[in-house]
């Protein structure tokens, strides 16, 4: 079997299989896909996938997608009969464990049960790695050498995103990370390579909306296995990559695939910690939601092409926007120095990256996110328990029992899995409301009694130490303004009338004030507000004490209207000399980016052009050289031949030849002819010598052979006449017979041939009057045609004369 598998490879990689037809080279190459397969020789079958590839790709696709998907379905086989017989190999091992117990009723010892649990792990593990692991590997490079096969031809884009999909199944299926991370790092990588060979020919084109509808197919099923694995960073890759390809795209996308994107996105951004966007995640869900309802419910939308939005997706969605954003931290949890660190770069960045993958203008706030949901009736939508944790949090002032309020709420939000997650950074936004209202009503508190009024139910009581930890982070960041004694187990509010407004008022990360319910304005607030005060006392007493003063208000007024109407005439030819201008740029840059397009597509028709005239020469080229070598060889294997022949003949003498048939190609007919002509030289010297050795041998032994001889020359005379005759006879009546069966048979074809003499006698004059009647007729129509042109000939003539005669006589 490797024998044959690489026999199939040496074919199909040697050139002379380019030249081999598909019908030819397919069922090979099935057969060496097969064989590759059971003998795991991956590299052996991706050269020759390879190879294969280029062959075909220009004359049939189908053939490529053909053995592609046999390689695929062989080696998925194969994963499959390897887990069955992991899963043999295990209840065998299971069973014999159970007959090897000597007593049913003796009890386990501790250090029996754990040897039995690590053992039993032990051998589910060596057993998986012995048979199914070498498959799994097998498998993901059969993925991998496929996807690059595939990748960057328009004509194998179909097969190649659903190869795509099987390998994210794969990778689910078996929980491969490792090799999800890697495949996403392929595609990647295949994308952005896409646009670097995107002149060569059958290159992808991302501008075309089914090519990019499939990649986003692509993207948006590795953005779910990413969710599934819990691989946090792959899926916000991924959603990144999901938007770089919506940016791209012409068409709007599905509501159906833009509700699981930010349904994914609100899963990543919770993982991360990243509460704010997590909300603004489900803003966004929430919004398309109730367009989806409102386009299916009109008639202007599809239901597939819509998620479900029945009133309960919608009470549920408008529940998770409310309950997201009132988990948003009042105060910054991050360990940064500085209260001024979100103004960093990085941050803003950051932050701009997120806002731009939710395909929002602005950042959100967590106030601005209030407002949105406030303006969609949010409230109303959403179960009572959120409403009613909003109207605490966020309308009513009530510092003395607002965990008392909020806690059977809590403990109904525990018994929900999905927003129990919620219940940690509820928690921080609680005690900053606490703190924040009781600030403005106590100068001083103990912190026992804080202690006990921020009471949570079991299990998510907060101990003295989170609530010192708490106060301590809200003063690093400047959120809070709180002074602890220790010793006597004081809070003290800091009403500095110099604190920073940021303290002051306790106020949010995104530094926006107004979010907390006030009862009095404190002596920093009216220190803040001097100057303003001020300005606006001073307007008005210059209002009513200097009559000047509103005259000059009016004049300017009215001047700044004089100029305005002045101008109004000049600024409209202005806007619309703009507008002109503006639509002819438009104008331009359209023509010039046709242009640019146009000529593009003619550069790629001619480069298209040059590589099939390029690929038409090099064929020709091959065809001409293998012809000249057949031609060649043909002369070579004659000229063997011959050679052969002529040695044969020279071999037909007493003599050897030292002559190696082996060695053919140093021979040539005139050296050839040069030893026939040494070997008759060497045989006539030899005869000439030993005639005159015989001649000179004079002796009485010689002479009696020579009498005795001439006792038996006339007996020898009488049997080789009568040898020649009997030879003679055999031949002459051999002859004789072969003439009369010769005679025989030409007689019996005279005697065929003489019944269609006749019917040969009247095709033949049939066929003789046809011919000569239409001799007769083209002869006539010749005869009659030189007659036109005679006559044509003389009137010309005479025309001429006439002519002539006629210019004569004017002059």
């Amino acid at each position: 079997a490797p024998a044959a598998l690489n026999l199939l490879h040496e074919h199909v990689t040697s050139k002379r299989s380019r030249n081999v037809p598909i019908a030819s080279l397919e069922p090979v190459m099935l057969l060496l896909v097969e064989l590759s397969v059971e003998q795991k020789k991956g590299k052996l079958a991706k050269d020759a996938l390879y190879q294969y590839k280029n062959i075909s790709q220009n004359t049939n696709i189908g053939t490529i997608e053909l053995v592609l998907k046999k390689f695929i379905e062989l080696a998925v086989e194969k994963v499959t009969a390897a887990q069955q017989k992991a899963d043999e190999v295990q209840s065998s091992i299971d069973a014999t464990a159970t007959t090897n117990v000597d007593d049913l009723e003796a009890t386990e010892t501790p250090e029996s049960i754990l040897l039995a649990t690590v053992s039993g792990e032990q051998s589910r593990d060596r057993t998986d790695r012995a048979i199914v692991t070498p498959w799994l590997k097998f498998l993901w490079e059969a993925y991998r050498t496929v996807l690059d096969i595939l990748r960057n031809n328009a004509r194998l884009e179909v097969l190649y995103q659903s190869t795509a999909m099987q390998a994210f199944d794969f990778c689910l299926k078996y929980t491969r990370k490792t090799e999800f991370r890697r495949l996403c790092e392929l595609l990647r990588n295949h994308v952005q390579t896409a646009a670097k060979y995107s002149s060569q020919m059958h290159a992808i084109n991302l501008s075309d909306p089914d090519t990019l509808q499939r990649h986003l197919e692509t993207r948006f099923q590795q953005l779910n296995v990413a969710v599934e694995l819990e691989l946090w960073q792959e899926a916000f890759r991924s959603v990144e990559d999901i938007h770089t390809l919506l940016s791209l795209s012409k068409r709007p996308p599905k509501n159906v695939m833009m509700a699981n994107y930010y349904e994914k996105l609100t899963r990543i951004f919770l993982v991360g910690e990243n509460y704010l966007f997590h909300a603004a995640a489900w803003s966004r869900y929430y919004t398309l939601l109730r367009q989806s309802s409102v386009l299916v419910a009109s008639g202007q939308g599809k239901k597939a092409d819509n998620p479900p939005a029945s009133d309960a997706d919608l009470q549920k969605a408008a529940s998770f926007v409310l309950l997201s954003a009132l988990a948003i931290p009042v105060i910054s949890t991050s360990r940064s120095r500085g209260a001024m660190v979100d103004f960093d770069e990085a941050r803003k960045n950051k932050n701009s990256r997120l806002t731009h993958l939710l395909g929002m203008t602005q950042a959100p706030t967590r106030n601005r996110l209030f407002r949105d949901a406030l303006s969609k009736s949010l409230l109303q939508r959403a179960r009572p328990e959120i409403r009613d944790l909003f109207n605490i949090l966020e309308v009513d002032f009530h510092p003395l029992s607002i965990c008392q309020k909020i806690s059977p709420i809590l403990t109904k939000i525990g018994e929900d899995a999905e927003m129990e997650r919620y219940i940690v950074p509820l928690q921080q936004v609680i005690l900053t409301r606490l703190f924040q209202q009781l600030s403005q009503v106590y100068e001083t508190v103990d912190l026992s009694f804080v202690e006990t009024l921020a009471q949570f139910p079991e299990p998510y009581q907060v101990t003295r130490g989170t609530i010192e930890k708490f106060i301590m982070n809200g003063n690093k960041k400047g959120d809070l303004a709180i002074r602890m004694d220790h010793a006597t187990g004081v809070l003290s509010f800091d009403n500095d009338v110099f604190s920073s407004a940021k303290a002051g008022s306790a106020g949010s990360a995104e530094s926006e004030t107004g979010t907390v319910q006030r009862l009095q304005s404190t002596p920093s607030d009216i220190v803040r507000s001097q100057l303003t005060r001020l300005a606006r006392s001073l307007y008005t007493t210059c209002h009513y004490i200097d009559p000047n003063f509103n005259k000059e208000r009016a004049a300017a007024r009215q001047a700044a209207l004089q100029r305005a109407k002045a101008g109004a005439e000049q600024e409209r030819q202005d806007i619309l000399a703009r507008k002109e201008t503006i639509q002819k740029r438009k104008e331009e840059a359209s023509e010039l980016q046709a242009r640019r397009e146009k000529e593009n597509a003619r550069q790629k028709r001619l480069r298209e052009q040059a590589l099939q005239e390029a690929e038409d020469k090099r064929l020709a080229a091959e065809q001409k050289e293998r012809e000249a070598k057949r031609l060649q060889a043909e002369r070579d294997r004659v000229r063997k031949d011959e050679l052969k022949k002529q040695i044969a003949e020279l071999k037909m003498s007493d003599k050897v030849l030292d002559i190696d048939l082996d060695d053919l190609d140093n021979l040539d007919t005139n050296r050839l002819r040069a030893m026939k002509l040494a070997q008759l030289e060497r045989e006539k010297n030899d005869v000439n010598e030993k005639l005159r050795i015989t001649g000179k041998r004079f002796d009485h032994l010689e002479r009696a052979f020579r009498k005795e001889e001439g006792k038996k020359l006339s007996e020898d005379y009488a049997k080789q006449v009568e040898v020649d005759r009997a030879i003679y006879e055999k031949v002459k009546s051999k002859t004789l017979k072969e003439a009369e069966e010769k005679h025989k048979e030409s007689v019996e074809l005279k005697h065929r041939l003489t019944r269609l003499v006749s019917y040969y006698e009247e095709f033949r004059s049939s066929l003789h009057e046809r011919r000569r009647d239409e001799f007769e007729k083209r002869r006539r129509d010749a005869e009659r045609e030189l007659e036109k042109q005679i006559a044509a000939r003389k009137k010309e003539f005479r025309d001429r004369k006439l002519r002539e005669k006629r210019e004569r006589e004017e002059k």
